[in-house]
């Protein structure tokens, strides 16, 4: 009977499974660096909403923490989840990074207030809200823009 058992397959064990596994997913690496990110960014956000809010607005608030987090999350993306490597074109791949970047605080800069003057919700819960719907548009941004290599600049940043 012993024998039996262990001749058959472990049903949760297969190959590439695991944490490593799961973190070989560059999907799984966005959303892991992206929350990070996107945590610090809210942090830095909500600091200078609680400290400069009300005399300098939600829009301070909003740039600031702008500003802040996007070098950050700039290496963390580059480096970590898309795995991009050498600095041949660092500065490319930065100013490609803070375009899509820069569209998804467009669309925050245009939702923001519409959520806090329109539908009246408080500007903390909105820019949660908000930062759902940009996590997807910064995904395929930064992964068919931002960090796109051609298969003939691969060896070159390799």
């Amino acid at each position: 009977m012993a024998s039996s058992a262990s001749a058959e397959p472990e049903p949760t064990r297969s190959p590439g499974r695991g944490l490593r596994g799961v973190l070989n997913d560059e999907r799984i690496r966005f959303i892991l660096i992206g929350g990070l990110n996107t945590s610090i960014g809210y942090l830095i956000f909500v600091i200078l909403e609680l400290s400069f809010g009300s005399r300098l607005g939600y829009f301070f608030s909003l740039y600031g923490s702008f500003l802040l987090s996007s070098v950050s999350a700039f290496l963390l993306h580059r480096k970590v989840t898309f795995r991009v490597s050498g600095s041949e074109r660092i500065l490319l791949d930065f100013l490609r990074f803070l375009s899509v970047y820069t569209f998804a605080l467009v669309i925050n800069s245009i939702a923001l207030p519409l959520l806090v003057e329109v539908g009246a919700v408080p500007p903390l819960l909105a820019q949660a809200l908000i930062v759902a719907a940009t996590t997807l548009v910064s995904y395929f941004g930064h992964k068919f823009f931002s960090f796109r290599r051609r298969p003939d600049l691969v060896a070159d940043d390799a």
